[in-house]
């Protein structure tokens, strides 16, 4: 049995690296193959790996293409899941809320306060301050300051952009947020390091029987084409809202049934609402967060029902109207569409009750063991995907024939936490050091961690690369090179959408800084210039077909616009 690594050394995910483990995954077969590489499936390669056990990730798309890049980006314990009495589930989510915060990804998730207006006299700063008070409680050491009480004046204090009548009052507590697509690709990193083999655009077509057993799939790259088998003793299958589909490709009926709800969020500048804080509003179907994001504001969610294409779920005027109308009720100032700078789509996948005597089912998350060496894991919400991975493993390791030990990833840090808090305590002589203002040194360690050290020397031996991306004041050259030498980025879209947050955050959503991104990525991967033409074409298309849909009244026409987009092609 391989002994567990303490340390690790840093294993780039560069397209040589995608080549090598090609061929390994061709001629190897290992023990744990994890289909789906958002945060959950990452979480299994890491869990796995960890463990000492042989993994392979496989993901159809990037890293956190589904669900996994469009959250709404929060690290919490659910606040509102205490209204249901579901403390075990609170308790559980708040202590990898600390973890996370402290140990675990300290450079990628950071606290966050939220207000919380009171509309009724006496009885509701009660009931919710009861409800904040268990909230602090339940999470355990002081990883997050405590909530207080406001008044109507001490609010308007630090939400002066909310109308006269939106409260009478206010209780202000904190989270925590996360860059959810960086989180998802640093775990897969990490899992990488540990000695999993990950790789990104490779699509299971179909799982391998051997009577009742499944000992494999076939798996398609979709860069060149060809077709390999993956051996393995058992697989792993977190692929969220395509979990029906994997059990299909067994042959077997879905051991529980996932359907997909879609939530849509909207970005705005930070200077269109007039708040020194988050805030959370109750609506008719559930909650609307207005959250801080650097320069601007993330606005969302949505909650319906989504039968649609699952790869490119749309948003629609309604979803868009809708968030607007429900924000608007509390502010002074209202925001418009003209206001909106990026708009993103994703689907939630819940579980329903269906569920056979095979699945060990949650309030949040299922694990289905319904054939031998089929594991399928569903559901659940981002914060708790670690707890997910370990019950997963768990199971999958009654296919292995041998012990594994026990799931140690609460003590395992992800690439770039550990030696973070120290170097941030020494960014102001790593900025002079570096020649570069102390808030781009910040901003380059709150999405690097300690990595950041790569990102500077490759300035140093390159100078241009220290160049803001044109389009963009945040971003910088460097980071195009190292997404793709480092964090196995293939296309366009995986930088501007994943990688960085162009996408959304620019109001031309990346369309200045698509050619220049391309062209720095084209040398790395081999582009000539016909196919780093056809990124650019794909890419402004793709934002060409999104607006589209935004503007159309219902989901059926706004499917049938984002779908006109082209596919991503392949190398």
């Amino acid at each position: 049995m391989k002994t567990r690594r303490n340390t690790v050394t840093p294993v780039p995910l560069s397209p040589v690296y995608r080549a090598e483990t090609l061929r390994k995954l061709a001629r190897e077969e290992v023990e744990v193959l994890v289909v789906g590489g958002g945060v959950t499936g990452a979480g299994v390669a890491l869990d796995a790996a960890s463990r000492g056990l042989s993994v392979a990730l496989v993901e159809a798309r990037d890293f956190a293409a589904g669900t996994s890049s469009r959250s709404s980006k929060l690290i919490h314990g659910g606040l509102r899941y205490l209204e249901n009495l579901d403390f075990k589930l609170v308790r559980e989510a708040l202590k990898e809320r600390s973890l996370l915060l402290q140990t675990l990804a300290p450079h990628l998730v950071r606290p966050v306060k939220f207000l919380v207006p009171l509309k009724h006299r006496v009885w509701e700063r009660g009931y919710i301050g009861a409800g904040v008070t268990l909230y602090d409680t339940l999470g355990g050491a002081r990883a997050l300051p405590r909530h207080r009480h406001l008044s109507k004046r001490g609010a308007a204090k630090v939400a002066p952009g909310l109308a006269e009548d939106a409260l009478i009052g206010a209780i202000q507590y904190y989270d925590a947020q996360v860059d959810d697509a960086r989180h998802t690709m640093m775990i897969a990193r990490t899992a990488a390091e540990q000695g999993a083999s990950v790789l990104t655009r490779a699509r299971v077509t179909s799982l391998i029987r051997e009577g009742e057993r499944v000992v494999g799939a076939k798996v398609v790259d979709r860069e060149s084409g060809a077709e390999i088998e993956v051996r393995a003793k058992t697989v792993v299958a977190a692929t969220g809202v395509w979990s029906d589909d994997m059990a299909e490709a067994a042959g077997i009926p879905a051991p529980f049934t996932v359907r997909a709800s879609k939530g849509i969020h909207l970005v705005v500048p930070r200077e269109k609402i007039d708040l020194d804080t988050g805030l959370i509003l109750r609506t008719e179907k559930s909650v609307l967060f207005v959250i801080p994001w650097g320069r601007h504001w993330i606005v969302g969610t949505t909650d319906t029902e989504w039968d649609l294409d699952r790869e490119h779920p749309a948003a629609s005027r309604a979803d868009v109207d809708y968030v607007l109308d429900h924000v608007n009720a509390v502010l002074r100032t209202p925001i418009t569409a003209d206001d909106i700078e990026g708009v993103y789509a994703g689907l939630r996948p819940l579980l329903a009750a269906k569920a056979t005597s095979t699945t060990k089912l949650s309030r949040e998350h299922a694990v289905a063991h319904p054939v031998p060496g089929l594991v399928i894991v569903a559901g659940g919400k981002y914060t708790t995907y670690r707890v997910m991975a370990a019950d997963a493993v768990d199971v999958a390791v009654e296919d292995l024939g041998r012990p594994a030990p026990s799931s140690w990833t609460e003590r395992l840090p992800i690439v770039g936490a550990t030696g973070y808090h120290e170097l941030w305590g020494a960014r102001h002589s790593l900025a002079q050091r570096a020649g570069l203002p102390l808030s781009r040194i910040e901003h380059l360690l709150q999405r690097y961690g300690t990595a950041v050290e790569d990102i500077l020397e490759s300035m140093s031996e390159r100078p241009e690369l220290g160049e803001p991306i044109p389009g963009t004041a945040e971003y910088l050259k460097a980071e195009v090179v190292y997404a793709v030498s480092h964090e196995g980025a293939l296309h366009l879209e995986d930088v501007l959408t994943r990688r960085t947050r162009i996408s959304i955050e620019e109001r031309d959503r990346g369309v200045t800084a698509a050619p220049v991104v391309a062209a720095l990525m084209a040398p790395l991967l081999g582009w000539d210039s016909h196919r780093q033409e056809r990124e650019v074409t794909n890419y402004l298309a793709r934002v060409e077909a999104e607006r589209s849909a935004q503007a159309q009244p219902d989901d059926e026409a706004a499917n049938a616009r984002r779908l006109a987009a082209p596919a991503l092609l392949p190398s």
